[in-house]
């Protein structure tokens, strides 16, 4: 028998759990009838309510449940590869634990890859999400764009399932990843299911604007030479410019025979070239520390015990 592999991120979902365990259930139930057996992998990401407790309840109903505790929170990215280091199945998938991905879509995607596709994404047609959020998510995804997959869906996707040729690549990946880019910078032609994300019932979302923004540049930084080159290209106009604007300068005093007055000039340029060099030095430094992150093998996270 197949067997697909859900790893479930769980942090601060106490109220979504049981709602989310019932659902699986029914899932499982109709892959069974499809020849496919489903392994469960709950990562619990430090939370700090009664998630951890929660998911032994679950355990309970279902003993071949997979339940792994973090020594604290690490991030939804590393907690979801922990879980990837217990996957078995011949495809897996990564679920949020906070029921706005209909479970039932693992269905709809499980027939796609018994159908032989290798790489399905769930792509929302829709944002519930505030004005703040969708603009941020808009710009987030064009400079994605841009910079790394011209072809990278414009919404973006979170749910997406495939097969275990893959798996090997995931689980090796470095630490500052985009999990969901990474697996589509992989290569692999993705079958596209366009749905409906559900509103948040239960708790709130943790996915705060630091997160989001540390999250933007670890995609960036993590796939593109694009900034570096931005850096390159930009110091070659400023140094051609400052060229240009020093020889205009030089013949203007020797035609005129006049003291060129530009104080306010060169103070503007002094600031703005310094503000400038700041910048790039801080870009640089993003991907030195990303280099430091990889070399010195402190660990992507913390395992405090596993059921």
């Amino acid at each position: 028998m197949k067997k697909l592999s859900v790893v479930i991120p769980v942090y601060y979902n106490e109220g979504s759990l049981p709602g989310l365990f019932v659902e699986l259930i029914k899932v499982e139930e109709q892959l069974l009838a499809r020849g496919i057996e489903l392994e469960i992998i709950f990562v619990d990401d430090g939370s700090g309510d009664c998630s951890f407790g929660e998911l032994l309840k679950i355990k309970e109903q279902r003993q071949a449940t997979i339940i792994i505790k973090l020594a604290r929170n690490f991030g939804a990215i590393h907690a979801v590869k922990t879980g990837l280091q217990y996957v078995t199945g011949d495809c897996f998938t990564m679920l949020a634990a906070d029921l706005q991905d209909p479970p039932e879509l693992l269905i709809t995607m499980a027939d796609k890859w018994l159908a032989g596709s290798k790489f399905i994404i769930c792509v929302r047609e829709s944002r519930q999400d505030p004005f703040l959020s969708k603009m941020f998510a808009r710009m987030y995804y064009g400079i994605l764009r841009f910079a790394v997959a011209k072809d990278y869906p414009s919404g973006g996707f979170d749910l997406a399932l495939m097969d275990s040729l893959m798996l090997p690549y995931l689980q090796k990946s470095g630490k500052n990843i985009n999990i969901s880019l990474f697996a589509y910078w992989l290569g692999f032609e993705p079958e596209v299911i366009n749905y409906q994300r559900q509103e948040r019932v239960h708790g709130k979302s943790r996915w705060t604007f630091s997160k989001k923004f540390t999250y933007l540049l670890d995609s960036i930084l993590g796939f593109s030479v694009v900034p570096i080159r931005m850096i390159s290209f930009t110091g070659f106009v400023v140094a051609l410019l400052s060229f240009i604007y020093g020889v205009v300068t030089v013949v203007n005093a020797n035609i005129n025979h006049a003291i060129v007055p530009g104080f306010t000039t060169i103070a503007t340029l002094i600031s703005f070239l310094l503000g400038l060099i700041i910048i790039m030095l801080g870009v640089i430094g993003e991907y030195l520390w990303r280099i430091f992150d990889e070399v010195n093998q402190r660990p992507e996270y913390v395992i405090h015990e596993v059921h």
